[in-house]
């Protein structure tokens, strides 16, 4: 099974919590769903090194603070093993699609991100809410 690494930034704007979520480019992609950044690890990296990495190449955003391990998904179509890493964007995050592989790179409430997100990523969103002890339409305090 193939492994994939990526992470679940998030932040709170006005009392919303938004993550950042990218969409894959391409004409094929158009309607595809929304996921976390993520690739596939280089040989003898680190998932949480790669999860990282490909923040970075894929959004700009440097992943640079502590990062929670939120678990994985297995695509069972593709046989690929998801893993998502978790943590606070940096203060000034501005993220942009910094790859061909991303047409967009955005900060998305988290009721937006729930609807765009691919249905088996969706998970990480409730495990992000888990970690974070907060239910979906709570403010933060």
């Amino acid at each position: 099974m193939k492994q994939s690494a990526g992470t679940l930034l998030y932040r709170t704007v006005g009392g919303v919590l938004e993550v950042l979520l990218v969409h894959a480019s391409g004409p094929y992609n158009r309607r595809a769903p929304w996921g976390i950044p993520k690739g596939l690890p280089d040989e003898d990296e680190a998932l949480e090194a790669a999860a990282r990495r490909e923040t970075r190449e894929e959004t700009g955003v440097a992943a640079e603070g502590p990062l929670t391990e939120l678990g994985f998904i297995d695509y069972t179509r593709s046989r690929k093993r998801i893993h998502c890493f978790a943590g606070p964007a940096p203060a000034d995050a501005n993220p942009r699609p910094t790859s061909w592989e991303v047409d967009r790179a955005e900060f998305l409430p988290l009721e937006q991100a729930r609807r765009v997100i691919h249905p088996d990523q969706a998970t990480f969103l409730d495990r992000l809410l888990e970690h974070l002890g907060r239910t979906e339409s709570e403010p933060e305090a």
